[in-house]
């Protein structure tokens, strides 16, 4: 579903782990109930790379140990603004929705649970979010993912419409009147 965009090698990476759930999980079995524990992790440099896994054991360690292994392989690289967003994006997974939009500097993370941590192991650093739906933080931490790989560079973008960057600016610098003006 993430396989979009080009494959990071973690190993080049300084990765820091965020534990977003740990859940307690029952397999009921002919000779009774066989007990687990599942950890959803989100792993992230800071800097625009960032990856989530999901890991189960009998150990709560092993398990997010797993889950750390599982985010090393799903990680991708988002085009950042500074320190926000490029653009308003929507993400979807299931029946949870999760709204990003920019924030000017100084904001701060507007998200709750599973939002914030991907986005501080992003590296975004000025974002306003909404949660909608699903408050499961598997669903939310998906959406999140979703939204995050649908963000699109505006370089690219300028580029792929064959404009110029004062064409660009003049572009933009209109467009922020419009939104200003109503």
């Amino acid at each position: 579903m993430f396989d979009t965009r080009e494959k990071i090698d973690a190993g080049q990476l300084d990765l820091k782990d965020t534990v977003v759930n740990i859940s307690r999980v029952t397999k009921v079995v002919k000779g009774g109930k066989n007990l687990s524990f599942s950890a959803l992790v989100v792993l992230g440099d800071g800097h625009g790379v960032v990856g989530f896994g999901i890991g189960k054991a009998k150990e709560v360690p092993s398990a997010i140990k797993k889950g750390i292994e599982a985010a090393k392989k799903s990680l991708i690289r988002v085009p950042l603004d500074g320190t926000t967003v490029p653009h308003p994006v929507l993400g979807r997974f299931g029946a949870g929705q999760v709204l990003l939009k920019p924030a000017p500097e100084g904001t701060g993370i507007i998200a709750g649970g599973g939002v914030r941590a991907v986005v501080e192991s992003c590296g975004i650093s000025n974002v306003l979010s909404k949660s909608i739906g699903s408050a499961n933080p598997h669903n939310v931490v998906r959406a999140t993912f979703q939204a995050l790989s649908e963000l699109r560079d505006p370089r690219v973008v300028r580029r792929l419409r064959g404009m110029a960057e004062d064409e660009a600016e003049t572009e933009t610098k209109t467009a922020e009147t419009a939104v200003s003006n109503g």
